[in-house]
């Protein structure tokens, strides 16, 4: 198994019957991943064949691809191997033959999860992606749009601790209350590719992690109206770009029926067309891929999912140029 070429596009791509759409976008991610990058970073942790025998771990390509399935199709791990035992597309994906492999459990699964945890390497899949795109071309140097997104947490206590993950919390948006965490995003202006995330409790406001999410080169950042003040933050001093921060959607209503008025307000249009594309991650992540909800406890496991996912979705809204490049 360990010397088996992982040919699923090839396969997929010359197979005379239609696609489908889960072979179609596992064709493209097949040939837009930079698997090699990816292999060679989580390698060096990854665990090696006894010398006194016993079963070896699984090729660690295949611990890779699974990973890669569970996020873009939101799989919990018992959820996971059902899939590579019921799904033959899936299981090609992963290079694992039904009749002559072993298929990875759960808690293989869960494992090869946490050894990604341990060491960080969310955060470093993320920046290994980026570093892919800047080498071929899709670099991100203009400007920045900071954006945050609500995830949802369970609010139930039905669980071994009797209670509520103690690192999520509630915040109120609207009229809404919300029980979970928020992920922040520093996206560039131009593509609409993720350069930074950081994740914290929803109760955390969208200012406090904002200067994270710049790079420090930006000519000008935009952000929607919970971001007014940012250029006052003690965090932004000296730093010359320009804030392009929505208005307050009230005082935007009450502006006047006057040239200047009409004007002002379609300086605020033209804002948000931009700040939308700010918006287009978060919709991959939670529309495309589904995660609308953490299945995870805890900060530091969703941290190293996010990652995984922002790296994921940069590489899904880039996917038509790396083809062409490719």
């Amino acid at each position: 198994m360990g010397g088996k070429q992982l040919g699923f596009s090839d396969y997929e791509l010359t197979t005379a019957k239609k696609q489908t759409k889960r072979e179609k976008f596992l064709a493209e991610m097949e040939a837009v991943v930079p698997w090699q990058a990816l292999t060679a970073l989580i390698e060096p942790h990854y665990p090696k064949a006894s010398k006194k025998g016993g079963r070896p771990p699984y090729p660690l390509a295949t611990m890779l691809r699974i990973h890669l399935l569970q996020q873009w199709y939101s799989l919990s791990d018992p959820a996971m191997e059902e899939a590579l035992i019921e799904v033959p597309t899936m299981r090609r994906f992963a290079g694992i033959e039904l009749i002559s492999d072993r298929i990875p459990d759960e808690t293989t699964i869960l494992t090869f999860r946490h050894l990604l945890e341990k060491h960080k390497l969310g955060e470093q899949i993320f920046e290994t992606v980026n570093t892919h795109l800047s080498e071929r071309g899709m670099t991100m140097r203009q400007g920045t749009i900071v954006d945050a997104t609500l995830i949802a947490a369970p609010s139930s206590t039905k669980n071994k601790e009797g209670k509520r993950d103690p690192e999520m919390h509630q915040t109120k948006k609207g009229n809404q209350w919300y029980f979970g965490m928020k992920v922040h995003a520093g996206v560039d202006k131009d593509s609409g590719l993720i350069h930074s995330v950081v994740v914290t409790a929803a109760n955390v406001h969208d200012l406090i992690p904002a200067a994270e999410l710049l790079y420090g080169e930006e000519e000008v950042v935009y952000g929607d109206a919970g971001y007014q003040g940012i250029a006052n933050r003690p965090e932004m001093a000296g730093k010359t770009m320009e804030f392009r921060v929505a208005m307050r959607p009230g005082k935007r209503r009450a502006l006047p029926d006057t040239p200047e008025g009409r004007l002002q307000d379609l300086i605020e249009t033209a804002k948000a067309h931009i700040r939308s594309k700010g918006e287009h991650p978060f919709r991959v992540i939670k529309q495309q891929f589904g995660f609308q909800k953490t299945k995870l406890r805890g900060l530091a496991k969703n941290r190293c999912k996010i990652n995984v996912l922002a790296a994921l979705s940069n590489l899904f809204q880039a996917r038509q140029q790396l083809l062409a490049t490719a």
